[in-house]
């Protein structure tokens, strides 16, 4: 499969999600109030913000994600 071909199946599918809505399912609970979601179709990769809303889970929100699993499996485990 070449670079043209693979475009044009990325193309597409962000076309039908344009079109029909993203299908987001939940990828991973970071918490109890942060988790991770994933777009089946386009695979884009959503996360919840300070204010509960759902942004582009880029590298900077994936490392505090997983900083923020590390101190809640933390708190879990101590009590």
């Amino acid at each position: 499969m070449n670079t043209i071909e693979i475009k044009e199946k990325f193309i597409s599918k962000k076309i039908l999600c344009s079109l029909f809505g993203h299908k987001i399912i939940t990828t991973r609970n970071v918490t109890n109030h942060f988790k991770e979601f994933k777009c089946t179709v386009c695979h884009l990769e959503l996360t919840n913000d300070e204010k509960g809303r759902k942004t582009f889970l880029t590298p900077e929100l994936k490392e505090i994600n997983e900083t923020l699993i590390g101190f809640y499996n933390k708190r879990i485990h101590s009590v």
